[in-house]
């Protein structure tokens, strides 16, 4: 079998991750216009309550224990927004503030996983699974399950922004605040669902990525989140198809790249394609106006 599509397989399964990640990263930054640092720490804690539910109590299906992580952390992600994030954008009107916040509670969330369940490293309860054929790529079960999961995600997100007032409301949001307050939109209302959206994203992400890499770690989602930005940025900072666009190429590059290089250079070839982006394409690939 070609080095090259096993190569080719595995950056699939990375991008699916990358892509649930990087979507609910982009759609809080769409609504708030700020970076919440404290995102690649939303994923641990996902991935960890998903393991709570799995492995340390319940003994419950990694798949059902996977909803009920990312739900709680959606609900959590609310909560530190309604009593953390926003008297302080409200208070200091200036993003930069809150992002020097996010990075606090980033440091916290990490301590705290920490203090809860050590430095090492956790695995869910699964069964294992061979690697097997599928065309010209090498993957399990749960490796398919896992892009299975991030296709409905990125098919869900675009039905929902495309065809719901739902989603309408959020975009018209993203475009203008302002505009859609005097619209007659309940602003507070969107924001409040779009940090369950986002909380639940980074739940799920987290999760998937503990799936994929057979363990989890409580800077498993420091690590990733680099790598998130770059698909972001690359992307087109608020553009939610550019972050897909942006996870699918950097997913793709890091892992080929690897198979031909030394793998400790992922992150490199991460930053070196976002560099290249900003030089010739300052805005990412599919920026919004006013978002980049």
């Amino acid at each position: 079998m070609s080095q090259f599509w096993l190569a080719f397989g595995f950056g699939l399964v990375t991008a699916s991750v990358l892509a649930i990640a990087a979507v609910g990263l982009s759609l809080q930054f769409g609504i708030t216009n700020y970076i919440n640092f404290a995102y690649g720490d939303f994923m641990a804690l996902g991935a960890y309550l998903s393991y709570y539910f799995n492995a340390e109590i319940f003994h419950i299906n990694i798949w059902i224990a996977m909803v009920f992580g990312s739900v709680i952390m959606g609900v959590l992600a609310v909560l530190i927004n309604q009593f953390l994030l926003s008297p302080f954008a409200r208070r200091f009107n200036k993003s930069f503030y809150v992002l020097i916040v996010t990075f606090g509670l980033s440091l916290i969330l990490l301590n705290l996983l920490y203090s809860i369940w050590g430095a090492n490293n956790r695995t869910y309860s699964m069964k294992l699974e061979i690697y097997k054929h599928i065309g010209p790529f090498l993957l399990n079960k749960y490796q398919i399950i896992v892009m299975i999961i991030s296709v409905a995600v990125m098919v869900g997100v675009h039905l929902m922004l495309k065809t719901t007032r739902l989603g309408k409301s959020m975009r018209a949001m993203s475009d203008n605040t302002t505009l859609a307050m005097t619209s007659g939109i309940d602003t507070k209302r969107i924001t409040t669902i779009t940090w369950f959206l986002s909380g639940l994203l980074a739940g799920l992400a987290g999760t998937v990525l503990g799936i994929t890499e057979s363990q989890i770690t409580p800077s498993s989602g420091e690590l990733f989140l680099f790598v998130i930005f770059a698909a972001v940025i690359v992307g087109g900072v608020g553009s939610i198809y550019g972050a897909m666009a942006g996870a699918l190429l950097i997913g793709l590059a890091t892992e080929i790249s690897a198979a031909y290089i030394n793998p400790a250079y992922k992150l490199d070839i991460a930053f070196a394609i976002l560099i290249l982006t900003l030089l010739f394409r300052p805005n990412g690939l599919f920026a919004r106006p006013g978002k980049a």
